[in-house]
């Protein structure tokens, strides 16, 4: 029966199994430091893959000048990468969507996504690569990647202590060891620095400086001994959930890593159990365990853990173990041995016992017996303490949930008397041995109501009362018969044995039922939770289930989406918001019972949820109590559930928000599109016969003339809203061709210019653009319109007699064009929204126009693959002095024979 595999463990394992199988596998090429050959040794098994029919394709892979690291990817397709503005200039960055798709059509494909550690440009959807594998993942695409070892999360401070250097790009340490499979890229120090040397990582001047700083040997030597070091420990990790996931318990213990294990008693020596192995393990650089086994006699005397184990197992966790464990079981040698082989832990490091009777095993021999293949460490127990002087003794403090121990005893000294009495008329009917049987029913009886010791009183009045009343000569202790002492002891074990595990039984079945009680408590809690559908919902629940169990008050603090806390109504506990904003920001319990803010009257435990930390819960335990061990993890099972709670509603109202936003644009984006199909036409009849009374014969008196012009300027003004509201809708529609040419930028500024020349007559015009500007495949009709919309929201908000400047400057990926104003700037705080349909720089203005400019010049230019920004330019003391649009448009090769018909089609 000790070896069944655990029900929800096989179930946790089959789920697990489930989600893996959906899920993309993630393989990292792990390294000491850069230069070693990870992306070549990535190319090269990648090459490999594809020759046995894998789809493979580069998403982005960095040789940073190396030409065999370049060769390796000749014949490796690629994705196109996604140009992004990052100050005043472009950069390619990784395509996510694009990966997406390509991964979509190719279900078995593979993802060559090089630097985990990157930070993606500003305008990516995350900000770091390694979150665009995550998502890969999620969408069951496989992706191949690298990272060097100072670019994990909990190394990062170690390194930068030994090179001297901090390395501000992180992969946090879940994700690389959620990776499927880790190959680690080494090469010795001599060799890297020949390489180095070569001109094989760097080029010549940024090797002359690396050599000088990060790439020391010493500095390579650390760095290599901690890759393999992570790496290690990784694979120790693998090595022990096969262990944990084999239908038994393994047999023996692996030797392949040391471990210690501290076995936490009761005695006066725990503590120094402990320490001696804190030492140990930091001398061997080991992890270590410590764990408690709590017997039924330990069960049936207190509800919570004994004190000492409780301040042992806190100092454990303070000296650094991995786990600290309390286990039930009845033999402690037996719950030890399998635990130390569930976890692989190699040294047993226990403290000195003596023997209770001669013929009794130590704890240490009984480990001994059972797994030979233990190392059994004993501590030396300290010297024994001097009593206290007399009035200077300690008062030892009743329980008062402890009855006093004499009624056991005296009800089984009645029951005993209550069954001699009755047998004593049977005696002349009932065999002697029926009238042992009697009492043996009264010790059974006895053990279960009142526990071992009165049980053992029981056995013993028991076989005097039957050898006084029935056995002949009666009425005395005298025996006739020499076979009644085999009786007598037979009847004696017999009742001690049944007494004990009679007790034995009643303890555990009482613990079993504890646990059973809370496990049930925790079920009803997380159903209540998973149909509550507001945070005060959720604050009453976790009320209710901290009442039931621990008679204690609670109150709920919440974060809002600033990181304010906000305390929900109808708490029962004293909130001290300073306690709570520590353990908020820390994410660390605090308060009572903790090693921080201990003197506050309440235990305050952070709500981590997946995403993030969603506030606080405070508890006010009664009379001040401390909560051991046990109820403290408990508390924070219920933390937990609660956290997630809150994180399923708040993501509840996201999707809500979103789904309202997505139709009420759609709705919008409809009217529009049909309101404005049925203005065109009268707007185009009222312009024609605005135009008509203009040219009539003869002409019109002076003040009719004024009238006609207002008419045809307003109807002017009004088709042109239309127009860009049309435009709006065809642009999202996706029903926009572009028309793309090889044109000069010149050409371009100028027919905009002549286009807008009566909007930006009462403004001067500068334009400079250098005569080597590249041509630039656009649709010269549709860029004509950006600058447009740009020159007149110039003119419309900028004084007369003021200057609009038009430049452009060629890089080397693209061609940046400026359109510089001299007004007031634009919103501090808003530029970007001011790209976003019906925004406005202010609500209400007497400047016409309804905030669609701006959108369509942002569409447009993005259906070109570039981009657009706003900003504010200010003047020497610190005023703004005007604003300025910069568009990126991407240049390429145009063809050398533009005679030919170049001209391409795109849908946007």
């Amino acid at each position: 029966m000790q070896d069944r595999p655990d029900p929800d463990a096989l179930l946790q394992r089959i789920q697990q199994e489930q989600a893996q199988q959906q899920r993309g596998r993630l393989k990292v090429f792990f390294g000491a430091c850069a230069g070693v050959g990870k992306t070549f040794a990535m190319l090269s098994a990648a090459r490999a893959a594809q020759a046995q029919g894998l789809p493979v394709t580069i998403g982005v892979v960095e040789t940073h000048g190396r030409a065999d690291t370049e060769a390796m990817t000749a014949h490796l397709p690629r994705l196109p990468l996604r140009a992004l503005p990052y100050k005043d200039r472009t950069l390619p960055e990784f395509d996510l969507d694009a990966a997406l798709v390509w991964g979509a059509a190719h279900p078995e494909g593979l993802v060559l996504l090089d630097e985990l550690a990157h930070s993606n440009v500003a305008g990516s959807r995350h900000p770091k690569r390694w979150q665009d594998a995550e998502e890969l993942l999620a969408a069951g695409i496989d992706v191949w990647s690298t990272m060097n070892v100072q670019h994990l999360e909990s190394l990062n401070d170690i390194v930068s202590g030994i090179t001297g250097i901090r390395v501000w790009e992180t992969v946090p340490d879940q994700f690389f060891d959620a990776a499927d499979e880790v190959v680690v890229v080494d090469l010795p120090p001599d060799e890297l620095l020949a390489r180095l040397k070569a001109g094989k990582v760097y080029l010549p001047q940024q090797a002359e400086r690396a050599a000088a700083n990060f790439f020391r040997k010493g500095n390579l030597l650390a760095l290599r001994e901690l890759a393999l070091r992570r790496t290690a420990d990784r694979v120790d990790d693998e090595m022990r959930a096969y262990r944990r996931a084999s239908t038994t318990t393994p047999a023996a213990v692996w030797p392949n890593r040391e471990a210690l294990l501290a076995c936490v008693g009761t005695g006066d020596n725990a503590e120094k159990v402990v320490r001696s192995c804190a030492r140990l393990a930091a001398q061997l650089d080991l992890p270590w365990h410590a764990v408690h086994v709590e017997t039924p006699e330990q069960q049936g005397q207190s509800a919570t853990l004994h004190p000492q184990v409780e301040r042992t197992l806190k100092i454990a966790q303070q000296l650094g173990a991995a786990a600290c464990a309390v286990l039930p079981a009845a033999q402690p040698a037996q719950a030890l041995v399998r635990y130390a082989r569930e976890h692989n832990l190699v040294r047993v490091v226990m403290g000195r016992s003596a023997r209770r009777w001669p013929w009794q095993a130590t704890l240490a021999e009984q480990i001994a017996q059972r797994a030979s293949d233990l190392d059994l460490l004993q501590v030396g127990s300290p010297p024994s303490r001097p009593a206290p002087a007399a009035g200077k003794a300690a008062v030892a403090k009743v329980s008062p949930h402890h009855a006093p121990f004499w009624p056991g005893y005296l009800a089984a000294a009645l029951a005993c008397c209550i069954a001699a009495v009755i047998a004593t008329p049977l005696a002349n009917v009932l065999e002697l041995t029926n009238i042992v049987m009697l009492f043996l029913l009264v010790v059974v009886g006895v053990a279960l109501r009142f526990g071992r010791g009165p049980a053992i009183m029981a056995a013993f009045l028991g076989v005097g009362f039957f050898d006084f009343f029935f056995v002949p000569p009666r009425f005395n202790f005298a025996v006739s018969d020499a076979q009644y002492v085999v009786t007598f002891s037979v009847m004696l074990v017999v009742a001690l044995v049944v007494g004990q595990l009679t007790a034995g039984l009643k303890v555990q079945a009482e613990a079993a039922t504890e646990r059973e009680h809370r496990v049930r408590s925790l079920y009803d809690m997380a159903r209540d939770l998973s149909a509550a559908l507001l945070p005060e919902q959720v604050a009453e629940i976790g009320a209710r289930f901290i009442t039931g169990e621990f008679s204690a008050g609670s109150t709920l603090v919440v974060a809002d989406d600033d990181n304010r806390l906000q305390v929900l109504p109808g708490g029962t506990a004293p909130v001290d918001m300073a306690v709570a904003q520590w353990a908020f920001e820390r994410g660390e319990p605090a308060g009572r019972g903790t090693d921080t803010l201990h003197s506050s009257p309440t235990l305050v435990l952070p709500l981590k949820a997946p995403m993030r930390i969603r506030g606080v819960l405070v508890v006010a335990m009664p009379q001040g109590q401390v909560p051991g061990v046990e109820p403290r993890r408990l508390l924070q099972t219920c933390a937990s559930l609660l956290a997630i709670s809150l994180e399923r509603i708040h993501y509840i109202d996201v999707a809500q928000k979103s789904t309202v936003q997505i139709e009420s644009e759609r709705l919008r984006n409809s009217l529009l599109s049909a309101i404005s199909h049925d203005l065109r036409t009268p707007l185009a009849s009222l312009v024609g016969l605005a135009e008509s009374l203009a040219m009539v014969q003869p002409p019109l008196p002076a003040h009719q003339q004024e009238l006609t012009a207002a008419i045809q300027q307003s109807a002017q003004r009004m088709s042109a809203l239309v127009n860009n509201l049309l435009d709006m809708a065809r642009l999202e529609a996706g029903a926009v061709q572009l028309h793309k040419a090889w044109q000069p930028l010149e050409e371009v500024v100028g027919s905009a210019l002549a286009a807008c020349a009566q909007a930006i007559a009462a403004h001067r015009i500068e334009v400079n653009l250098p005569g080597d500007l590249p041509l630039l495949q656009i649709d010269a009709v549709l860029m004509e319109r950006v600058l447009v919309n740009l020159l007149e929201n110039a003119a419309k908000y900028t004084p007369a007699d003021t200057t609009l400047h038009i430049s452009a400057q060629p890089h080397s990926d693209a061609v940046a064009l400026s359109i510089t104003d001299e007004g007031p700037g634009l919103p501090k705080g808003r530029e970007e929204l001011l790209f976003e349909k019906f925004e406005r720089g202010a609500r209400e203005s007497a400047t016409p126009g309804v905030g669609l400019g701006l959108a369509i010049c942002r569409a447009i230019v993005q259906a070109h693959g570039g981009s657009i920004r706003g900003d504010t330019i200010h003047n020497a003391q610190g005023q703004p002095a005007g604003a300025r649009f910069t568009l990126l448009l991407p240049r390429g090769t145009p063809p050398t024979d533009l005679g030919t018909d170049t001209d391409t089609t795109s849908e946007v």
